[in-house]
């Protein structure tokens, strides 16, 4: 909190919490027309306008449930995370588990245009200056590398410190541009099957690739260097 922000009143930040189920379901329908909104035309482009038509209201009406546009695209983004995190289930997977859930996710993501749309249009747009979303996608990206640098070091055997690497030495940096290397290819492939769906196979191609870095990864057993050295 900052000096000029103590001893004032505390705004609720947050959408609203409407009472009554019509209102629930009017938010919802909300979430849903901008979801498709921001999908097709990004935010900057994306007027409150052309979603409160859509959605049936006035953009009064519309900010009667979000307060502003900024907030509207948070609360579409904050749905389809909690999307993930349903399919996810209770626990994260960790290791090979998660690995495998990536391919997974590349898999359902083919059967989701309108989510992999959103996400690539507005992680793209976010290098924008000022951009609203800007933040969100910097901390989830910097989460994504944690989570995939974790996984690969469990997958192939490499210490959690990051010491005693594929190569004999200290392997941080290896593992890390590994996890990059797969988050880059994930999100790479999808602008390539929005484009072109029927020459794009995105849960092969992240598989191949996550097989490719693990075995790449992996220390040297006894019998000589590791596959893939």
């Amino acid at each position: 909190m900052s000096n000029q922000s103590a001893g004032r009143e505390t705004r609720p930040v947050g959408p609203r919490t409407p009472r009554s189920p019509e209102a629930r379901q009017r938010q919802r329908d909300i979430l849903h027309t901008a979801t498709d909104t921001f999908a097709a035309r990004g935010y900057n482009n994306a007027s409150l306008a052309e979603i409160a038509d859509r959605a049936g209201l006035t953009q009064a009406g519309v900010l009667h449930y979000f307060r502003s546009k900024a907030l509207l695209l948070t609360s579409v983004l904050e749905l389809r995370d909690q999307t993930d995190i349903e399919q996810l289930g209770p626990d994260r997977p960790r290791g090979l588990e998660f690995l495998r859930h990536l391919v997974d996710t590349a898999l359902r993501n083919a059967e989701r245009e309108g989510i992999v749309r959103l996400y690539t249009v507005l992680s793209a747009e976010s290098v924008t200056d000022e951009h609203p979303a800007q933040a969100y996608f910097r901390d989830r990206y910097s989460g994504l590398r944690a989570f995939v640098t974790d996984a690969l070091r469990e997958a192939s055997g490499l210490p959690a410190d990051g010491t005693d690497g594929a190569d004999g030495t200290d392997g941080t940096d290896g593992v890390e541009h590994a996890a990059n290397a797969i988050i880059a290819v994930m999100d790479g492939l999808q602008v390539q099957w929005l484009l072109d769906p029927g020459s794009v196979d995105m849960a092969a191609s992240t598989d191949l690739v996550i097989t490719s870095l693990l075995a790449a990864l992996a220390p040297p057993g006894p019998g000589g260097p590791c596959t893939g050295r």
